[in-house]
């Protein structure tokens, strides 16, 4: 919806500033505040399309759309502390705006300051303030923890039905000796690998030739690579770990450019996470799901009983 209309020469953008955007009950949102509210949003977009001006305005369009709804709904949600009875006592706002200025700028002159260089009042600021609490309080409230308890029951029909998710692959506990080679017909570094894989087979710990030897940027953990899915490994190491027992060691991996000495410390074959090892993270995701469809049903309610419209 506003893709197109946000996207207008500046002339126009200039005679569009104060144009109202929606009607929501006795307040109103107007482009002037959607810009405001999606600028660092727009500031994101601009460095990371760049040189993609099409899908910028875009992207834009949607984060303007956005902007739109949170505003409305940040007005549902006023009027709804309006009109429902709720009180905040001027006390308590004034205490808040205390702690905003020492968290944001560390005395009052410099908020002065601050604030007269973006066009703001301190009015405008109290009353920022006063609603970013409200809102969030009523939102607080619409998703209490007591609205949003997860049953095992629960958490164990969404395992089942997402085994997918908690796949991991085969793993392999890896120490490597990287050596990087001089040039493409390089002979010394092969010769040095082997030498370096003759000394570990008579005796010396594979860590310390890895401290001693490797060029890699585990060199000072003994080469320690730590677990590592086997796909994720370059096609030469992950054929040569394959047929490795946890505590071989392999030949020389002589690629074009390094030369490889891998110990495999111990393997872990492709499995699915037990459910006792993913059960917070399942509760986690299926409160936040809960928590997002009760404040859409709070919205939905809201604009049920709020005259709104949009321009």
């Amino acid at each position: 919806m506003l893709a197109a209309a946000f996207c207008f020469s500046l002339p126009l953008r200039a005679e569009l500033v104060d144009a109202v955007k929606a009607v929501v009950s006795s307040g109103v949102v107007t482009y002037a505040e959607v810009e405001e509210f999606v600028i660092p949003a727009d500031q994101m977009l601009r460095r990371e399309y760049a040189s993609q001006p099409d899908l910028y305005q875009q992207k834009l369009g949607a984060a303007l759309n956005d902007g739109l709804e949170q505003l409305i709904e940040r007005q549902l949600i006023l009027h709804a502390f309006d009109t429902e009875g709720y009180k905040l006592p001027d006390s308590a706002v004034d205490e808040m705006v205390q702690d905003r200025i020492r968290e944001m700028y560390s005395d009052r002159i410099t908020m002065m300051k601050s604030l007269q260089a973006e066009g703001k009042t301190y009015e405008k600021f109290r009353q920022q303030v006063r609603d970013q609490y409200i809102v969030s309080a009523l939102r607080a409230k619409t998703v209490s923890p007591d609205k949003t308890i997860i049953s095992p029951y629960k958490v164990e029909t969404y395992y089942l039905s997402h085994t997918n998710d908690f796949k991991v692959e085969d793993e392999i506990k890896l120490r490597m000796i990287v050596l990087n080679k001089a040039s493409d017909d390089d002979t010394n570094t092969p010769g040095l690998a082997s030498e370096i894989l003759s000394r570990i087979r008579e005796g010396a710990t594979f860590q310390e030739m890895a401290t001693v030897y490797s060029q890699g940027s585990q060199r000072s953990q003994g080469g320690d690579w730590g677990w590592i899915e086997r796909s994720k490994l370059r096609p030469e190491l992950a054929e040569a770990a394959l047929p490795l027992k946890a505590g071989e060691v392999s030949g020389v991996i002589d690629t074009p450019k390094v030369c490889y000495i891998m110990l495999v410390e111990d393997k872990h074959p492709a499995h699915i996470k037990p459910l006792k090892d993913v059960r917070n993270e399942i509760e986690v995701t299926l409160r936040t799901q809960m928590q997002k469809q009760l404040e859409q049903e709070w919205i939905a309610q809201l604009k049920k009983k709020t005259f709104f419209r949009l321009f």
